[in-house]
């Protein structure tokens, strides 16, 4: 019998058994055809592997990320997929859709096309997050039924926006919900509901969401799974009682693991979904469970059904590992083809130039130069003394609490520099109303000098804090010259400064360079002080209003439980 490849007696992972066998696997036309004793007396192959002493396993399966969230193009992201033994993702280019709308969502979807990996996308469900903010898209009822017509999305997207689905039965989520449910009765609908419990939780499943990617806690978990919920677990749900639940628990079927968001430095230093299943190994978590939270379970989730195993009729999508221990990866196969190897890493790796998005993509940042005036803290207030709101940033976390302070206004002004707090501010873009918004912000954030950025979910509108006004002028200045970026500044210089041309979020940069500006950018907000285990991804999160507590965006301060506006000022002292 003709095969294309035969492997020699691998250990291969059976999904079904969560268990290994010594066998010999043939492979034709991109698909697995047997795994069994019969090898050379039977197979007659083009290429035969002697991969005795390897372990054989699925490639794996990531099915909730944001590649915007490494701020790198498709292209660039597949090239670190590949060496960290990902075949398949999921994404959802919810970042790109703030920005531009369903074009946004359709230009990612052609950026991915010439990439190894399979890339099925998920529909922005939340563009915008909330009408509590300006973004420079939305993603509409009809743009969704436009995104299914073309066959390249799998599912729709995390229902960020839990706020109005428990309190406003008429909101654009709860439409959206019920449009998906008649129309589409078969569709995955994934969630994002950190902290919900007891009736509010129940709310949202009723809804039609049966997922939740966000931070876990033990209680949380078990009230999902109990619920009848899919939990995707990322590293900053990985604490030890969690991890020792799903351990200790026959509750496989229930979970799966994923990335979400990795930055371009983590990618690059210590890997992407492999270095979950990895921690999760030396976590205590047997290895064939670990592998099966990473394939299997994914795949069944998302109706993947061609994947995610080795078996016959699956595609032939797989890894040779030399440690199962450590998941030292030998080679990666993809559709029954080698495209990476560790012995010759930059082989079968696609271009990082693949696709070149409309020019009007490297234009999107619509602002004029900003001045002192606009950091002037004006606010229609008598002289004296006020109690005012505070944005409070924890290390360990992207929420943020609400703390209060008290400052001296005097002028028509607040005499916020000569405090413990920083200023934090907001731009709006697109060109739009010219909408902004401004706050003070103390905590396990920077202590001198100047941040900003148009990365900064979900609207990437420009986002600044600072501790003096010139060098948040600098910065600010800097990413709106270029058309987009992080820029980093003190004392009137420059410390650090990454170009985002792609719609003010990506770069084209090849993934290790960009890798090296992101470390870069990580290295100076440490030295201002920001003292936080990603200050990256945690300031671009400081305008996220449906992540708690306290966000800001261009309509002012959020009060993200209360899904309101609330005004700086508490109380005259």
């Amino acid at each position: 019998m003709q095969a294309d490849l035969l492997l020699l007696q691998p250990n291969v992972y059976n999904s079904y058994f969560k268990q290994w066998t010594q066998n010999n696997v043939a492979i034709k036309d991109g698909k697995f055809l047997y795994i069994g004793p019969r090898g050379e007396e039977t197979f007659k192959a083009e290429q035969v592997i002697d991969a005795s002493g390897l372990h054989m396993i699925p490639g794996f399966v990531d099915i909730h990320l944001h590649i915007e969230s490494t701020m790198v193009t498709p292209a660039s992201f597949s090239q670190g997929l590949l060496r960290n033994g990902v075949t398949t993702i999921v994404p959802e280019p919810h970042e790109m859709a703030n920005v531009f709308g369903l074009d946004g969502v359709l230009e990612m979807i052609k950026a991915s096309q010439s990439c190894i990996v399979d890339m099925f996308y998920a529909i922005p469900s939340s563009v915008p997050a909330t009408s509590l903010e300006t973004t420079g898209g939305s993603i509409e009822i009809e743009d969704m039924d436009a995104l299914l017509a073309t066959g390249d999305v799998i599912c729709l997207g995390e229902i960020m926006n839990y706020v109005d689905i428990i309190k406003d039965p008429e909101c654009k989520t709860n439409r959206i919900l019920k449009h998906m449910r008649e129309r589409y009765p078969e569709l995955v609908i994934e969630g994002h509901v950190p902290k919900l419990l007891d009736l509010d939780l129940a709310r949202v499943i009723y809804a039609g969401v049966n997922s939740d990617h966000t931070h876990q806690t033990l209680e949380g978990l078990k009230a999902r799974i109990g619920a009848g919920m899919f939990i995707e677990i990322q590293e900053k749900s990985m604490t030890s009682e969690v991890m020792d639940y799903l351990i200790q628990h026959d509750v496989s079927e229930h979970f799966c693991f994923v990335t979400d968001d990795v930055m371009a430095d983590s990618f690059r230093d210590r890997g992407h979904l492999n270095q979950i299943v990895r921690k999760a190994i030396r976590m205590g978590m047997a290895p064939e469970k670990a592998i099966y939270a990473a394939t299997f379970s994914p795949t069944r989730r998302m109706r993947l059904f061609d994947r995610g195993a080795i078996a016959p009729g699956k595609i032939a999508d797989f890894q040779l590992i030399s440690d199962l221990s450590d998941l030292k990866l030998e080679s990666v196969y993809k559709n029954g083809s080698e495209a990476y190897s560790a012995s010759k890493p930059s082989s079968a790796l696609p271009s990082a130039e693949a696709y070149r998005f409309p020019e009007h993509y490297y234009r999107s940042v619509q602002l004029s130069e900003l001045t002192e005036a606009d950091f002037a803290a004006a606010v229609n207030a008598e002289d004296g003394s006020y109690r005012c709101r505070v944005m409070t940033v924890e290390d360990g976390s992207t929420f943020t609490k609400e703390t209060q302070v008290e400052l001296v206004a005097a002028g028509g002004r607040l005499q916020w520099e000569n405090s413990d707090c920083g200023m934090i501010a907001t731009f709006e873009r697109y060109g739009k109303h010219g909408g902004k918004a401004f706050g003070f912000i103390t905590g396990d954030t920077i202590k001198k000098g100047a941040v900003a950025t148009t990365y900064s979910h979900d609207n990437h509108n420009l986002l600044v804090i600072g501790h003096n006004v010139q060098d948040m002028l600098l910065a600010a200045n800097t990413v709106i010259k270029q058309q987009g970026g992080f820029c980093v500044a003190l004392n009137g210089e420059v410390m650090a400064n990454m170009h985002l041309p792609v719609g003010g979020i990506l770069t084209e940069e090849p993934l290790d360079e960009a890798a090296e500006s992101v470390k870069q950018l990580r290295e100076a907000m440490e030295e201002l002080g920001y003292n936080h285990y990603n200050p990256i991804m945690s300031i671009a999160t400081h305008s996220l209003p449906v992540s708690p507590y306290l966000k800001i965006t261009d309509h002012g301060l959020i009060d993200v439980n209360k899904g309101k506006v609330v005004p700086l000022i508490v109380e005259k002292i």
